[in-house]
């Protein structure tokens, strides 16, 4: 499992915030924080998406795999950005690796943590014979662990909850994103009301499934 830790540049009153900025708009009273916050819960209710945008979250994902994160990073909308682990400057002679949990058989696991083994003695050696790191790093597999630091806004992160809180996602990814909005949850009392909200799997919203392959929870679409 890995680590998904909320920074303090994160809002820590989102539903307030968006009454605060729609407010503004409107033209009303936003030193009221009561309002604020049901003016918030309004626009929620009425889909004004637009202010999810002024919703700010920042966090360390450390620990869950390359290929994972690759993921994540396709959910581009509503300009987030990202810093990730230097694969040029970070010493990768021992990295640490995910292992399928459909690799469940003793020589499965020993297949596997083999490859690893050679791929990491390959990379000590390479960089001991004069080879340089970002080079040798060309080796790293795709089931490293990694680290990075991320920033989004509720936007973004109620359209990657459509399609990755899906049973059909990617195992990883649901495990990360069920972390991530349950440190969001810890955060603050708003968060706790905000996320049942907004942040749902697309057949949730649409009250039928659209796959071809459906996990059954709702019926597929006629």
């Amino acid at each position: 499992m890995g680590k998904i830790t909320i920074l303090p540049e994160t809002t820590i009153d989102p539903i307030s915030l968006m009454g605060r900025r729609a407010g503004i708009c409107w033209g009303k009273d936003i030193t009221d924080s009561e309002k604020n916050y049901k003016r918030g819960l309004d626009c929620i209710k009425s889909n004004h998406g637009r202010v999810f945008e002024f919703v700010n979250i920042e966090a360390i994902i450390k620990g869950y795999s390359a290929r994972v994160i690759r993921e994540w990073y396709t959910h581009i909308g509503g300009s987030p950005t990202r810093l990730q682990s230097s694969t040029r400057y970070v010493n990768y002679d021992n990295f640490e690796y995910i292992v399928p949990k459909t690799i469940q058989t003793e020589e499965q696991k020993t297949w596997y943590n083999n490859a690893i083994d050679t791929i990491s003695h390959a990379l000590k050696n390479l960089e001991e014979s004069g080879v340089k790191r970002e080079d040798a790093a060309m080796l790293l597999p795709l089931g490293m662990t990694t680290t990075i630091v991320d920033k989004r806004n509720v936007r973004s992160v109620i359209s990657m909850a459509e399609q990755r809180m899906c049973s059909r996602a990617y195992w990883e990814y649901r495990e990360l994103f069920n972390e991530y909005i349950k440190q969001l949850k810890l955060y603050s009392e708003e968060w706790v009301t905000l996320i049942p909200m907004v942040m749902k799997p697309k057949c949730e919203i649409l009250g039928y499934c659209p796959e071809k392959f459906s996990c059954g929870r709702k019926p597929q679409k006629k």
